[in-house]
């Protein structure tokens, strides 16, 4: 078995922690290839190489994207953060988050936790989670993405290769695109604008076309307006210039879409006149629903909106 060579060499890592940080920093040199070894596989990650299963079976995800993703390939992660321990694994992933077993929030992972999972792999986020891969690499092989923002499809398709899965999650992302057009095709959205607003405290969020809900509206043929986006991904609008946020198709994330009154106030007051076409959607998923499963349960959305229920 490959976790058994993985354990000694994890003990004898820890007790020479200077040779393990001349490893990891000689690793940050080596080829982007991926290549197979007598013990699993050579994956080139964030921190330069590791070396995983060719199958791991008990893997812990410190990202959600990565743990949307394990969801989608119908392998669900062992352990998983999340962004709020009293909420847990979101709602969306459905059955297959079910026996996901909370490791801790994304800023603030459980060590103890993810050591008692026994994991043989673990996937993190160089922005996140720098500080600990040294102590994760002593319990498991460790990849990391190098950044938890957008584009989302090239951390999906980094999650699928540490998974061996790399076909699967080809094949998990075409679908998601062939949703796009089916979307495209059946409501003739070409020439059609829409944006995604998050209200906040006294802010309102506008996401653009870099952003996982961005990117997502424009697979269906939609077009974000222009604007001065920071990284390409969002801009924020102080709610007395919300007219300004207006297209045909506005998308409102709010915690519950179902209660009675969903909307802000910063926006119901100014709903008619800048807004004829709202849609209020879950921010659950249009916000942090990252990933293939995520992605369409937003398309779900705008096949929705788009059909005439706002």
């Amino acid at each position: 078995m490959f976790r058994t060579p993985w354990r000694r060499a994890a003990r004898v890592a820890g007790c020479a922690a200077g040779l393990a940080l001349v490893v990891v920093a000689a690793g940050c040199s080596a080829p982007a290839d991926e290549a197979s070894t007598a013990q699993g596989r050579t994956v080139a990650h964030a921190r330069g190489e590791a070396t995983v299963p060719e199958k791991p079976e008990r893997v812990v995800t410190l990202e959600p994207a990565a743990t949307d993703t394990t969801v989608g390939l119908g392998i669900p992660a062992a352990g998983a953060t999340v962004f709020s321990e009293a909420v847990g694994v979101p709602r969306y992933l459905g059955e297959g988050g079910s026996a996901i077993t909370s490791v801790g929030t994304v800023d603030a992972p459980n060590l103890e936790t993810i050591a008692a999972l026994d994991p043989d792999l673990i996937i993190g986020t160089e922005t996140r989670h720098s500080q600990f891969y040294d102590q994760l690499s002593a319990i498991a092989p460790t990849v990391y993405l190098a950044n938890h923002l957008d584009p989302w499809q090239d951390n999906v398709r980094t999650v699928g290769r540490a998974l061996g899965r790399e076909q699967e999650t080809e094949a998990l992302m075409q679908r998601y695109q062939d949703r796009c057009a089916e979307i495209d095709a059946k409501h003739r959205t070409a020439g059609r604008t829409a944006q995604m607003i998050r209200p906040r405290d006294a802010i309102l969020t506008l996401y653009g076309p870099t952003s996982f809900a961005g990117t997502t509206l424009e697979c269906t043929g939609l077009t974000i307006p222009p604007r001065e986006w920071v990284g390409g991904i969002q801009t924020d609008l102080s709610p007395e210039l919300a007219v300004e946020a207006g297209a045909d198709e506005v998308f409102v994330t709010v915690p519950d879409p179902a209660s009675a009154d969903p909307l802000p106030t910063t926006l119901t007051s100014v709903q008619d006149r800048a807004f004829p076409r709202l849609h209020t959607v879950d921010q659950a998923v249009w916000i942090t629903g990252v990933g293939p499963v995520g992605g369409m349960a937003v398309l779900d959305d705008i096949d929705r909106a788009l059909g005439g229920a706002g």
